[in-house]
């Protein structure tokens, strides 16, 4: 019966991982409020932490959830809907297996990939204060958050130990910030003038009307009318952004994921990285129906050497020394399964591949995955996490 109970529990850990992934990705949808059962408080970096104690005998593991990304006007705390979904907590799930649960808000939105590794290990050291140091901690990331868990987990093997990295740009950062600046390079160049400024300028105009107009009466009616067929295609097959064939609507979905990624993330981008890291200079576009006309009529720019540097910051290096499950869609439009191959590249660069295990998904979208298929991985990450470490020879960093 016990053995019964467990496996509910952590189906429905699972199911809520699915729900609150699809949350991330929904506009408009009511803020659901703070779990009462848990304790939120501030950090000192200006972030909020929660931590949640489970009411069954805690089994001495830690579980901590760094979500994913948030539009950069909003206030800083805890993005709800990626950590509820129609009433039910994420924690409420990780806590009825037994686990304590732990996340940070960070202390920034938009851009807080290294504010969200630092706060998220300040999270753990502050938790160790309250309740004890725990048996095991493991990390559990989404998207930007996939990320976030990944360079936790190779920066810091002391406090982590074991991670699950969904749907993130942990292969090549710089390559995830070209996805958002070519797809707007080739799709002014398809629609001139549909969108206002440069795609490495936004105007505030735009960021403050995206979804409350600009996009729903302004651009989708431009990029759904049966005119439009050959620019979009030409659009789709030269930047290769997913879509599923089977399923029209995805389209206009892919469209305006990317869209949106350009619009709230380019500005605040730039702000965190002391200028453009954009360069396409010297790209060659190709796969529209003329490419020579394609090149000579883009938008070009050359990165700043400041945003350059600074960008390899958000660069992994794949030298686990902990075991990390990647998941990732083959048809995700907002980050590329490529950045699944990169990782495992540079996982086996480093000798590392023993520690590491990817698992493929072929379908479209962000972060689709099914209850079954999270509640497998994070079951085999906490059986990892809490095996002997493995011996691996040292590779200098």
């Amino acid at each position: 019966m016990a053995i019964f109970q467990r496996f509910q529990a952590a189906l429905f850990l699972a199911g809520l991982f699915t729900l609150a992934l699809a949350g991330a990705l929904t506009a408009g949808e009511a803020t659901p409020q703070a779990p009462l059962a848990c304790e939120d408080g501030d950090q000192a970096s200006g972030a909020r932490y929660r931590f949640c104690m489970p009411d069954l005998p805690w089994n001495g593991d830690l579980v901590v959830y760094a979500h994913g990304y948030v539009e950069p006007r909003r206030p800083v705390g805890f993005p709800e809907e990626q950590f509820s979904v129609g009433g039910v907590s994420i924690d409420q799930a990780v806590t009825a297996q037994g686990f304590a649960f732990a996340a940070s808000s960070y202390r920034r939105n938009g851009l807080a990939v290294l504010e969200g590794v630092e706060d998220l290990v300040d999270a753990v050291e502050l938790f160790k204060s309250k309740h004890g140091n725990p048996d095991r901690v493991i990390l559990v990331g989404v998207s930007e958050g996939g990320l976030i868990a990944t360079l936790a987990l190779e920066q810091r093997p002391d406090l982590f130990h074991g991670g699950l990295a969904l749907c993130g740009p942990y292969g090549d950062f710089r390559r995830q910030v070209d996805t958002f600046a070519d797809f707007r390079v080739v799709f002014d160049y398809y629609f001139p003038g549909l969108l206002p400024a440069s795609p490495i300028t936004i105007p505030q105009t735009l960021i403050d009307t995206w979804e409350t107009n600009y996009y729903s009466d302004t651009v989708r009616p431009v990029i759904t009318a049966t005119s439009s067929a050959i620019s979009i295609t030409n659009l789709l097959s030269v930047t290769n952004a997913p879509v599923d064939p089977n399923v029209p609507e995805t389209t206009e979905q892919t469209i305006r994921q990317l869209l949106w990624y350009n619009v709230f993330s380019t500005n605040d981008g730039k702000q965190q990285l002391g200028g453009n890291p954009y360069d396409n200079s010297q790209r060659q576009y190709q796969g529209s129906t003329d490419d020579a006309a394609l090149n000579a009529g883009v938008f070009r720019t050359t990165a700043d050497v400041t945003a350059t540097l600074a960008i390899s910051a958000y660069e992994t290096d794949g030298r686990l020394t902990r075991p990390l499950i990647i998941m990732h869609t083959t048809g995700d439009p907002v980050v590329r399964y490529e950045q699944a191959t990169l990782y495992g590249q540079k996982v086996s660069a480093a000798d590392r591949d023993p520690l590491y295990e990817h698992r493929k998904f072929d379908r479209y979208g962000h972060c689709t995955f099914t209850p079954f298929e999270l509640l497998d991985a994070f079951n085999t990450i906490v059986q990892r996490a809490n095996q002997r470490a493995i011996h691996l020879p040292i590779v200098m960093r």
